[in-house]
């Protein structure tokens, strides 16, 4: 009996390995928002392959609690097209003062390394995938 269990572990961890060389990820890991900072910006979204919306928000933040689910969810949705940043600007005002964030949440979709749209405060959700399919379709992403 412990011999099957050991070979059947042992099975299921040649799986899990096929299905990450092939580029398939554990479902609970699906694509979520990453955590960017001033010392990382430059090399986490300005040189990234392909286009980032970073979030700008601040934890005190209602309206950035509000709209944070949704970048949740269109993060899952452009999983592989389209990057999904957050950076606090409380921690790092650096990056905020440099794109002129004045208030939040604040969403810069950069693409190339350059602002590709804007959009202040907490909008509907169609109003962010119609902006993240035309960033996409001005390009060859």
């Amino acid at each position: 009996m412990e011999l099957k269990l050991l070979s059947l572990v042992n099975d299921v961890d040649d799986l899990k390995q096929d299905s990450e060389d092939l580029g398939f990820t554990d479902r609970g890991n699906m694509a979520k928002p990453f955590e960017v900072n001033d010392g990382d910006f430059g090399e986490s979204v300005l040189q990234a392959s392909q286009p980032v919306l970073v979030d700008f928000w601040a934890d005190w933040c209602g309206p950035c609690k509000m709209i944070a689910p949704v970048v949740e969810e269109l993060a899952e949705e452009y999983d592989g097209k389209i990057g999904f940043a957050k950076l606090d600007v409380d921690a790092n005002p650096q990056t905020a003062m440099s794109y002129n964030v004045r208030s939040i949440p604040t969403l810069l979709v950069i693409k190339d390394g350059e602002v590709a749209d804007t959009i202040i405060g907490a909008v509907p959700k169609s109003m962010l995938k119609a902006k993240l399919d035309k960033v996409l379709s001005d390009g060859n992403f």
